[in-house]
């Protein structure tokens, strides 16, 4: 069982609690998520599990956690770790040691396992994870999928009863997500798990869940319940869930599964709806369409031929891409697909073994990235690489300096404004959760105002709100005629706001085109109205409002 009773949590220095006066249970062997807004307290909550917060944040608390029967707060962290096994939100934070087995056996030696039990330790949890095939690799040369498994079995070493995870598929694309979670839910039932987790695709998560646990970022209460009872609750909710209460479907369908036999029993065999031809069931187009006809504007910025190596290990092949002004290009593949080193080959960060780069129809290969960064901004998957200033303020004001620009303070508070965290101005940037450090990252870059926008899962870290705000700038800035490459898993952020879509695997550029055209064709994976309504090319709710009551 997991309690808390009246539990107020606030870090120090902070205006306002974290978490304010939650009670809620979860009992043993259920699945629980945990929801809400970023900067809400869900890796505050996390942590009071295994008392990492407050033993390692400091702050004040007050009212009960109890934890298998154990308080938190009065025992330390390593006490707990027996209890609680815990996966961070960068499990690559939490590895120590070069080699996967290495790393999984200090875990046991610093628990002070004997030597004679830790072999047998190690050969379980292996054969149970299924990645015996990953023991003698460098941590380094995993995808991500492989390193959220490691993760997992450091953390399940010790044989705790409940399992924690922090986003565990946010880095993931939806193969390796679905893996992983199917992964998770296996554990559960093989050990009798009780199993909490934090993340914001609640699409991905909620077919699993026994219990829905939201926390309300304003006041930092918390609702627990059956997902279908606090759902209707909440402020957004996946596109399925969104349906089904505008159907006022009951129970509330979790997945596209459940909701697939109650639209048929209301509309019939074929929804009601007439035939669909195959050129109709590609046009889909973005929520806020562009303006832009592609094949009548020169590109902005063009790879032709483009191969690069690391070492032995060729990453692209032959890779040939346009980008047009006023354009939301969205760039997806599995991980390891080579996404991220096409935007750093983009950026001038890293260099192309074969083939050019022509920015406004200039070859820019031999080009520095210090002469690039003004015309092309590049976030990178981990805002922290971005972050070293004491102050949000700061750091717009550290980038506007270091390219001899002037501090146009009006400009800072309009972008600051524009990206959510104008409150946060004087905050220190790394204690702010992962999805509003990707803001602020967002804003030392775009400080400069530059043409080309190169984002990198931009939506990592972000809750349903926050990518609608996102999603509301992307298209902003795609009207001041910016060209945008964004590199995702996130299909439903994608249906949302792409005008163009190309697909890497394995270094391959195998095809580019509309999103009605690839996003359907993704089956399991596609968004959640194009699984629900398949061969119409339905992306988003708004393409089929006319079925729709109000």
């Amino acid at each position: 069982m997991i309690a808390f009773q009246d539990l107020t949590f606030t870090y120090p220095g902070a205006p306002k609690p974290a978490i304010s006066h939650v009670s809620l249970q979860i009992p043993v062997g259920e699945m629980a998520l945990v929801a809400g807004e970023s900067g809400s307290g869900k890796s505050t909550l996390l942590r009071c599990l295994n008392g990492l917060t407050p033993h390692f944040s400091g702050g004040l608390i007050s009212g009960q956690v109890r934890v298998s029967e154990l308080d938190p707060v009065r025992v330390s962290p390593k006490r707990m770790s027996s209890e609680v096994g815990f996966v961070f939100q960068d499990p690559e934070n939490q590895f120590v040691m070069d080699i996967v087995e290495d790393d999984i056996a200090f875990t046991l030696e610093t628990a002070g396992v004997a030597q004679s039990e830790i072999q047998n330790r190690l050969d379980n949890v292996f054969a149970r994870l299924g990645i015996g095939e990953l023991k003698r690799r460098y941590i380094r040369t995993l995808s991500g999928g492989e390193r959220q498994k490691v993760a997992i079995a450091s953390a399940i070493v010790l044989s705790p009863r409940i399992l924690v995870l922090d986003e565990p598929t946010s880095q993931l694309d939806p193969y390796a997500a679905k893996e992983i979670l199917e992964t998770i839910v296996q554990l559960k039932n093989q050990l009798s798990l009780t199993v909490v987790i934090a993340e914001h695709r609640l699409e991905r998560v909620l077919p699993y869940t026994d219990r829905l646990i939201y926390l309300d970022a304003a006041d930092g209460h918390a609702l627990s319940g059956a997902p279908n009872q606090v759902l209707p609750a909440m402020p957004f909710y996946p596109p399925l869930i969104s349906l089904g209460l505008r159907l006022d479907l009951k129970p509330l369908p979790l997945s596209v599964e459940q909701i697939r036999p109650c639209l048929k029993d209301r509309f019939g065999p074929t929804l009601g709806l007439p035939p669909v031809s195959p050129a109709a069931s590609a046009s889909a187009s973005p929520v806020i369409p562009s303006a832009v006809s592609f094949t009548a504007a020169e590109p902005v910025f063009q790879l032709h031929g483009v191969s690069v190596k690391k070492g032995e290990r060729q990453i692209l092949h032959d890779v040939d891409l346009e980008l047009y002004p006023g354009e939301i290009l969205a760039l997806i593949g599995s991980n390891g697909s080579g996404k991220t080193t096409l935007l750093r080959t983009m950026a001038g960060l890293q260099k192309p073994s074969a083939g050019w780069l022509a920015w406004n129809q200039k070859d820019i290969s031999a080009y520095q990235p210090e002469k690039l960064c003004l015309e092309i901004g590049y976030i990178p998957q981990d805002p922290n690489i971005l972050l070293f200033a004491d102050t949000v303020w700061d750091e717009l004001k550290i980038t506007l300096h270091n390219h001899r620009l002037p501090i146009n303070e009006a400009w800072m508070n309009e972008l600051l404004s524009q990206l959510g965290i104008l409150s946060l101005a004087h905050h220190y940037p790394r204690d702010l959760s992962v999805g509003q450090r990707q803001r602020v990252a967002l804003g030392a870059i775009l400080v400069t105002k530059p043409p080309i926008i190169l984002l990198d899962e931009p939506t990592r870290g972000l809750d349903s709100l926050s990518k609608r705000e996102l999603t509301r700038l992307l298209v902003t800035w795609r009207g001041q005629g910016k060209s945008i490459l964004l590199v995702t898993h996130d299909v439903e952020f994608v249906a949302q706001c792409a005008d163009r879509i190309a697909a890497l695997e394995q270094g391959r550029l195998i095809q580019t085109g509309l999103p009605g055209e690839i996003l359907p064709a993704m089956g399991d994976f596609a968004p959640q109205i194009a699984q629900i309504f398949p061969g119409r090319g339905w992306l988003v709710e708004n393409d089929l409002a006319d079925l729709l009551p109000g």
